[in-house]
């Protein structure tokens, strides 16, 4: 058994804007299933209000040199996980997580600084783990305050830091004037350290100053130390060897599968399909779609609106897409270009695609099981999590062989595609509607997709043994 304190930004149910809630709020009980006793640290967010909430610090004061945060530090059970929920009112009690619709908060780096400090007298007072996990460059500066300005602190010693990396293209980037304010050296501006072409990379501080590096597929642990999707950081990361592990994220299946869940019209197995059928009709349904597309293959997306997802390549083929014999249906929020690009795909093709503009969880239920494929063309995807719940509801995913894609869809399960053009994606999306048409090769592709298994059990063994390695 190992203890460990899990540091994060976002964590469901209590904030959630993407994958890294998810992983956080699952991967906490799959380790303490596996006897590892674990707690979460993570902001109080605006409309943060659990029941059954204890105020466990009181009169907290995080200080930059002459400025100072006061707050306080509750905790909550959830899931048998303890949650430490850092309220520090003047940074975390706004209405966005990391920024509002003009963009992210300008202070990001003081807030998140300010999480980092308080973890600090998380371990002198209230949990002392043996490793701190940290996620992604929100919480990257605790290695960094840890191996520098307390060193030589004896509360400190000998515990071990994990730095996960959920996304290399999100670093925490700033001028070097912020050092100060966030109560660091200067002298930390150098190659070896947090300098990052004349400016701070918050997330390269950690990931030189952690005691091991992680990130959320094998696949794309290879893949961020090459020049192509290494952000400027390949050379950091080959630097740090075997120190860098990729460990594939699961999915929780007590919220994501087809033989339970509440949002779907009927529910199915791997061993009788025929509800969904009647979740087709009912996602043809949610999004004002006439029933006439139930011969037609659907295929869905649930995703952030972003460049990196691959929708460039979508925006390229434009109208010419819906010159196949399909249905699509879109559900997401993010870049204005593309939430604008799929309005009027809409607006062209009413009767053939459903567009909805929004974070809506049970629609997105609604589309992993009601859709036939699941389109997913990223241009680089550390995992993913959306084709791992497509495989268990029998949706067929599409994807860009990148990162978790290619590390979770196998021949006999999905179609992928190696080249980055809308022409590739064009010809393996034409492949699948082939594939679709041959009933009985089809079923039996979904049923092995529903087969597999991508629970956290098998994450959490990799996380669980690296803790013990780390702990001694």
């Amino acid at each position: 058994m190992t203890k460990v304190l899990m540091v994060a930004s976002e964590a469901t149910p209590f904030a959630k804007t993407g994958g890294l809630a998810d992983v956080v709020g699952s991967l906490t009980p799959a380790l303490r299933a596996r006897g590892d006793d674990v707690a979460v640290l993570m902001p109080r967010y605006s409309g943060v209000d659990p029941p059954r909430l204890t105020r466990v610090y009181d009169d907290l004061r995080v200080w930059f040199g002459p400025a100072s945060h006061a707050g306080c530090i509750y905790r909550v059970i959830e899931s048998g996980v303890p949650y430490y929920l850092l309220d520090i009112p003047s940074l975390f009690n706004r209405d966005g997580i990391y920024g509002d619709p003009s963009g992210d908060y300008p202070d990001n780096y003081v807030r998140f600084a300010a999480l980092a400090r308080a973890t600090l007298t998380v371990i002198r007072s209230l949990f002392r783990p043996e490793v701190v996990h940290c996620h992604d460059w929100q919480t990257a500066l605790l290695p960094v305050y840890m191996r520098t300005r307390f060193a030589c602190d004896p509360t400190f010693l000998g515990v071990r830091t994990v730095l996960t990396i959920h996304n290399l293209g999100y670093q925490g980037i700033y001028e070097p004037s912020i050092l100060p304010e966030i109560g660091l050296d200067p002298s930390l501006l150098r190659p070896d350290a947090l300098e990052y072409f004349g400016k701070v990379s918050i997330l390269k501080g950690g990931i030189v100053f952690s005691d091991a590096v992680t990130t959320v597929s094998k696949k794309y642990a290879a893949e961020i130390r090459t020049p192509e999707l290494g952000f400027g950081l390949d050379g950091v990361l080959r630097a740090r060897g075997e120190s860098v592990l990729g460990i594939l994220n699961g999915v929780d299946y007590a919220q994501w599968d087809p033989r339970s869940d509440p949002y779907i019209a009927e529910r199915y197995s791997a061993d009788s399909l025929a509800g969904k059928q009647a979740c087709k009709a009912d996602l043809l349904d949610a999004l004002g779609l006439p029933r006439t597309n139930m011969e037609r293959p659907i295929v869905g997306i649930v995703s952030r609106f972003a460049g990196q997802k691959g929708f460039d390549l979508l925006a390229e083929l434009g109208d010419s897409l819906l010159e196949e014999d399909l249905c699509l249906v879109a559900l997401g929020t993010g870049d204005p270009t593309y939430e604008r690009f799929f309005l009027d795909l809409a607006a062209s093709h009413p009767d053939r695609v459903g567009v909805r503009i929004a974070y809506d969880d049970a629609l997105a239920h609604k589309i992993e099981a009601g859709a036939d494929l699941f389109l997913m063309p990223s241009q680089y995807e550390p995992c993913g999590l959306n084709q791992i719940f497509s495989l268990r509801y029998g949706t067929v995913p599409v994807v860009r062989a990148t990162g978790g894609l290619d590390d979770t869809i196998k021949e006999e399960t999905g179609f992928k595609f190696h080249e980055y053009t809308s022409r590739a994606l064009l010809q393996t999306l034409r492949a699948a509607l082939a594939a679709y048409r041959k009933r009985a090769k089809w079923a039996a592709m979904m049923v092995a997709g529903m087969r597999q298994d991508y629970s956290w059990d098998a994450s959490a063994s990799e996380y669980s043994a690296l803790y013990r390695r780390l702990a001694g």
